[in-house]
């Protein structure tokens, strides 16, 4: 498989009651493939696994595979804490129709490269489905060392990464040491740098509500090399990238976001809570601001280097951050 593009962790829209809305996960996934994402993620931190049971997670695969329709490709998550849990939800990946799985490390057990390394050799011998790895040592603790890098790149189905280390020396060794595991940019205020490291995929939580824009800066780095168009879509989206990273309230920024596109998102799961007053303002208002400028930019009506201007115009104005 080809990890190329944008992929999108798809968000599990609630009733106020916490039941599945859906109606809004039917609404979610059109908005995405209309908008032009190249692939969705199940069961990813953005759909809130941590907070479903395991029938609730197996039951949401084929569900998103049909909502889907063979339309882009659907990668499922088997994130959890034992690999015997892994292993199961791989299992029901591949019987709902999975295209790939995303493998993350363990949280909680700091297990070492080469226990990373045997838990996802597991997976793999019970799906044999192609892999794209999940490296976040900010939430569980550890990299994936070269240990665990060297030897799942022997295996073909080990053929992407998503870097979320922030770390930039791992960015520049994953390019020049390990080019045969498709780099994919895991930190969204570093997509630029990821880009520039020729990696072709960007798995970002905020294509949920903003997809156009994450694709805008897709198309003009990886697809046409127009590094300076690039960087005047990455600066109007860096305010937003800072609100969704602050406080902690990452999925519920999420969530809200999409609510402002039309489609009912719900609360997320507790013990987060929904965004307050303050908070939501805040979110709609950088959105708004990326939402023009990037609009500029893609019309050709502003040039790169007058992106700073327009916002100072806003500022003043009162329209923008």
């Amino acid at each position: 498989m080809q990890f190329e593009g944008i992929f999108t962790p798809l968000i599990t829209p609630y009733h106020q009651d916490f039941s599945l809305n859906e109606k809004a996960l039917g609404e979610t996934v059109e908005y995405l493939i209309g908008a032009g994402v190249h692939g969705i993620i199940v069961a990813g931190t953005t759909g809130e696994y941590y907070a479903q049971t395991a029938e609730e997670r197996i039951d949401m695969m084929p569900r998103a595979k049909a909502l889907i329709a063979g339309r882009v490709p659907i990668i499922i998550g088997t994130g959890a804490m034992r690999t015997e849990d892994s292993v199961m939800f791989a299992k029901a990946a591949k019987a709902a129709g999975a295209d790939a799985l995303l493998v993350a490390t363990p949280p909680y057990t700091y297990p070492t490269g080469r226990e990373i390394t045997l838990h996802a050799l597991t997976i793999d011998r019970a799906a044999n489905l192609p892999v794209m790895l999940y490296n976040y040592p900010g939430r569980m603790s550890v990299n994936m060392d070269a240990e665990c890098l060297d030897r799942l790149g022997r295996s073909p189905n080990f053929c992407a990464i998503k870097e979320s280390s922030g770390d930039p020396d791992r960015l520049h060794m994953l390019a020049r040491d390990y080019p045969h595991i498709a780099l994919s940019c895991g930190m969204d205020d570093q997509a630029l740098e990821f880009f520039a490291w020729r990696a072709r995929s960007w798995v970002c939580a905020g294509s949920n509500f903003a997809p156009q824009a994450h694709i805008a800066l897709y198309r003009a780095c990886a697809a046409e090399g127009d590094f300076t168009k690039g960087r005047a879509i990455m600066s109007a989206m860096l305010p937003l990238m800072r609100v969704l990273e602050q406080g902690g309230a990452f999925v519920q920024c999420i969530k809200h976001g999409v609510t402002l596109r039309g489609i009912d998102a719900g609360p997320p799961r507790k013990p987060m809570q929904p965004l307050n007053k303050d908070a939501r303002r805040e979110l709609e208002q950088v959105i708004r601001t990326m939402d023009t400028t990037i609009a500029a930019i893609e019309a050709g009506s502003a040039e790169p280097s007058n992106v700073t201007e327009i916002k100072r115009s806003r500022i003043k104005s009162g329209t923008g951050e």
